[in-house]
């Protein structure tokens, strides 16, 4: 009677224990973006693997820098219509900012 009692309870622990780890990674957010918000799709986008000079030398100054911060440094360019990261002086990935909202309230 007591090894039944033991094996129940470690079936519970065990099922406990994976409906916890389960929850702990099912919290997500998914965020969808239509297509027609996601930016001007004509904006040219840096590639890869820029330097950051070379990103200078083919879009400007950027109209501002963020960071760095983390380890390894990450940065953040924004551009007139796209935002850049740099992972310390390299391009990682181009984003196009989202297209402003048309004001839609009657004056």
């Amino acid at each position: 009677m007591n090894k039944s009692l033991l094996i129940k309870g470690m079936i519970t622990a065990v099922c406990f224990a994976s409906a916890s780890a389960t929850s702990v990674y099912s919290y997500g957010e998914e965020i969808r973006i239509p297509v027609g918000s996601q930016g001007e799709a004509n904006v040219e986008l840096p590639n890869r693997g820029l330097s950051s000079k070379q990103l200078i030398n083919q879009f400007g100054e950027p109209q501002r820098i963020q960071g760095p911060v983390g380890t390894p440094p990450i940065s953040q360019w924004h551009y007139d219509g796209f935002v850049v990261y740099l992972e310390g002086d390299y391009v990682i990935h181009a984003v196009r900012k989202p297209k402003p909202k048309a004001d839609t309230t009657s004056e």
